[in-house]
């Protein structure tokens, strides 16, 4: 009980200025359909005018919800019309972003910490790959893949596994050299061999800083999937809704399609949370 009244309080909070928010920055449009009607405004009529616009600035949380409603329940998961289905597509292309993202990660981690020319070269090059934006590289992703053959599914996944390995190979590197001189002296003391140090040693003193890293990069390959989804002309997937919505100023569509990617997150990172307390638990580290 201690711990829910925190996030009530935050969520409490959020919600009264969300509404105010939308008061304020709606009304200016209230005021203009009443001038042109020659309608003076009372405060309550500007609230609820504010709360209840077919195309708000900013919608009211209670019109999110009703959008929420109508296209997650009230929709077969099938139609393309379900914020389910949409959902559905953007989390196929993150899943297999994340695991491509994971497994490169992994390998170039392994590469750094194990050969110096790597580590001397490969690490700045994955730094600096970070430092070009999403949105310029997309494209040409897309493109290059086009003229090859592959579209689909696959180029959104190469996006995702873009923003997702970096976290990857970031945690790993730091979990794997995180043995400290002792403990790496007392293992040659044992004549172990370079495999039984990993598995023994450094893999499983890793084990925190890669899930750590995995929950940024599931987080990092959602945005991935929903970027890519933005200049491929998709007709389906979050990152699709957001782009009709904007085409067509449907905010509420948009603020629906934008809540439903952060539950898919939530969500994902909370099951990571779950995977990592179990593996921690039974190698008696949690």
């Amino acid at each position: 009980m201690k711990s829910v009244v925190p996030v009530l309080t935050v969520v409490g909070a959020i919600l009264v200025i969300w509404y105010a928010a939308a008061v304020w920055l709606n009304a200016p449009w209230a005021y203009d359909v009443a001038a042109r009607g020659d309608r003076v405004l009372s405060f309550a009529q500007l609230v609820a005018d504010t709360w209840a616009q077919d195309k708000p600035k900013l919608p009211a949380p209670h019109q999110v919800m009703v959008e929420l409603w109508q296209t997650v329940v009230e929709k077969n998961v099938t139609s393309k019309r379900s914020l389910v289905y949409h959902a559905w597509v953007t989390l196929s292309a993150t899943l297999l972003g994340f695991g491509m993202g994971t497994v490169l990660g992994f390998a170039l981690a392994l590469g750094i910490v194990y050969n110096r020319v790597m580590d001397m070269s490969v690490m700045p090059w994955v730094i600096a790959s970070q430092t070009i934006p999403i949105l310029a590289i997309a494209p040409m992703i897309i493109v290059v893949l086009n003229a090859v053959g592959l579209s689909g599914l696959l180029p959104k996944a190469m996006i995702s596994m873009y923003l997702s390995f970096f976290p990857i190979v970031v945690g790993m590197v730091k979990g794997l050299r995180s043995p400290d001189a002792m403990q790496l002296d007392q293992m040659r003391t044992w004549n172990a061999s370079r495999a039984q140090e990993f598995f023994r040693l450094r893999l499983p003193s890793s084990m925190p800083y890669l899930f750590t890293s995995m929950k940024v990069a599931m987080a990092a390959s959602l945005v991935g999937a929903i970027v890519g989804e933005m200049p491929t002309g998709a007709v389906a997937g979050l990152g699709a809704r957001l782009l009709a919505g904007s085409y067509y100023g449907q905010t509420i569509q948009i603020w629906s399609a934008l809540i439903m990617a952060a539950v898919l997150a939530a969500l994902a990172v909370a099951l990571i949370g779950v995977v990592q307390r179990v593996v921690l638990k039974r190698m008696g580290m949690a």
